[in-house]
């Protein structure tokens, strides 16, 4: 564990800083079981968990480790190295193994708004611009890069070690977990993780995984909408 001055400092305040980092990604995963057991409401429960979840990164902002942007533009290659990685990895895998067969029923846009050319495309906006390339990234990042990495490494006292250290339980541990919300894609999700473990680690910078995070989602959603592959959005 490093002993160098921690990237953050405890905060005076009636929330600590460990559920301020746990309540977006709180807020988000509701969401996210609630969409997925009510398909008829998907737009309604996609909407609510991020704009629930934007609102409270907004709110606890000043509770979130400073944000650092050096190299920041690495994270564009490595995006783009990872929407390749994600769905060249996955369709095979689909092809090949019944484990990763996607859900019988997804949500298309499409269907659902069927004559509401308008809504549609106020959703798939949304989605795409705001939740998928904003929302998401920002959140993810600071929950997955900065909390639980650095969880891994000074589990009493996350501040205690500084962002992008390298240690192989964080590496892993990240990696496995982040996966476990990724339902079939698991395996390919354990992948893309270590790409943004390996750019974490080399640039330090929180700033260049966020980039690399919207670069991947921002392309998926343009081949999504490109190849009407629903399953991988």
């Amino acid at each position: 564990m490093s002993q160098t001055k921690p990237d953050t400092l405890p905060k005076p305040g009636w929330l600590s800083d460990d559920l301020a980092y746990l309540l977006p990604m709180m807020l988000f995963m509701i969401g996210v079981w609630a969409g997925g057991h009510w398909l008829d409401s998907y737009p309604l429960t996609y909407l609510a968990r991020a704009i629930a979840a934007g609102l409270a990164l907004a709110v606890l902002w000043k509770r979130f480790t400073r944000i650092r942007w050096e190299r920041w533009w690495l994270g564009i290659p490595v995006g783009v190295l990872g929407v390749i990685q994600w769905v060249a990895m996955q369709t095979w895998l689909q092809d090949h193994f019944s484990w990763f067969t996607p859900p019988a029923e997804v949500f298309n846009p499409i269907q659902y708004f069927d004559g509401h050319p308008a809504l549609l495309w106020s959703f798939i906006l949304f989605r795409w611009l705001i939740g998928a390339s904003l929302v998401v990234p920002v959140m993810e990042e600071l929950f997955w890069r900065d909390f639980v990495w650095r969880s891994f490494i000074s589990y009493h006292d996350f501040k205690l070690a500084k962002v992008g250290e390298w240690n192989w339980r964080a590496f892993v541990g990240v990696a496995l977990a982040f996966s476990l919300v990724h339902g079939n894609w698991w395996l390919t999700a354990i992948v893309w993780a270590a790409m943004i473990g390996w750019l974490l680690v080399r640039t330090r910078s929180l700033g260049a995984c966020i980039v690399a995070h919207a670069v991947t989602n921002f392309l998926l959603g343009a081949y999504v909408l490109y190849t009407r592959q629903w399953n991988f959005w």
